[in-house]
């Protein structure tokens, strides 16, 4: 497989945690069921399973764009290949394409993604969604192509565009489905569900909601001030299941974790929607029974009570 297994560039890039969860999973006994609510490109528990390290994950995303992906993949994959593979150019033909004929090819495929957003399960807005995720800067749906509109700069828009790499995840995920849980539902409604049907001695809960400050910015699926207070009280709820949540360092965030969590801050890498990469200081929470201590690239520091 490759470096990432999951098919997506994703803003965020909570991937680079992968090796430290994999640690939690270790310390803390979970290796049958590992739970994102939030998992947009789904990069950790996709290389969990892609390296055999957990029995079965749920992945879960409100957006419908994300998962359409998500969902023709594991049912559709064929045809979301063919998709693929009738794209004008990739990273090993881009430079022998014109940039208006790529440019014009973008185009359609944005407007195709404007017309299906609200068609879930639509193979037009999987495709078009997973399309402009690879060519878009930083990955952001929403933002221009790689090397702009005009394809002016050095980075053009095939250089994340691999046909034969995205195939092959493609056929991966495919490959493992039965143990791929997936399901398209508020977050405030699947913690119910998972206190109803997940067995909390063996299994892991990985919360990375959008941002405080900048999810509306990066997400179409975002909360506002009460419905991030909301979402804290029922992960809170979860007292008796292992369970770490990442965010922004807002102060209402703080507030809102600090009765019932263990609460640590730590510096993550990113480069979505920023000139240069650079580290930002985040916030992660842990439930009182996870064990849970610094590990890889990932330097924990206690906040004060």
């Amino acid at each position: 497989m490759p470096h990432t297994a999951s098919p997506f560039r994703y803003p965020g890039g909570k991937t680079q945690l992968y090796s430290f969860v994999h640690h939690l999973l270790e310390i803390n006994n979970s290796t049958d069921i590992y739970i994102e609510p939030f998992a947009g490109g789904a990069g950790i528990p996709i290389k969990l399973l892609a390296n055999d390290q957990i029995n079965y994950v749920w992945i879960n995303d409100y957006d419908k764009a994300i998962y359409s992906v998500w969902d023709n993949i594991l049912n559709k994959p064929d045809e979301l290949i063919s998709l693929i593979q009738s794209v004008p150019f990739d990273y090993y033909s881009g430079h022998e394409i014109s940039a208006d004929f790529s440019i014009s090819f973008w185009k359609r495929q944005k407007q195709v993604y404007l017309e299906n957003k609200n068609h879930q399960h639509s193979i037009e807005l999987a495709f078009s969604t997973l399309f402009l995720n690879r060519t878009n800067t930083s990955g952001i749906i929403t933002a221009d192509p790689l090397g702009g509109l005009q394809q002016k700069s050095q980075t053009q828009i095939y250089v994340r565009f691999n046909k034969k790499t995205l195939i092959d995840k493609i056929n991966f995920i495919y490959s493992v489905r039965n143990r791929i849980k997936l399901t398209r539902l508020n977050a405030l409604d699947m913690i119910p569900k998972i206190r109803t049907t997940v067995d909390p001695q063996d299994s892991f809960i990985f919360f990375d909601p959008p941002y405080f400050a900048q999810g509306k910015n990066l997400y179409y699926s975002s909360f506002n001030e009460s419905g991030h207070a909301n979402l804290a009280k029922e992960i809170l709820a979860l007292t008796n299941y292992k369970w770490i949540t990442t965010y922004d360092t807002a102060s209402q965030i703080n507030e809102n974790y600090k009765v019932a969590a263990k609460r640590f801050e730590y510096y993550l890498n990113y480069s979505a929607n920023n000139k240069r990469r650079g580290k930002s200081l985040e916030y992660m929470f842990a439930s009182p029974i996870t064990k849970i201590n610094s590990f890889d690239k990932v330097n924990l520091s206690r906040l004060p009570e």
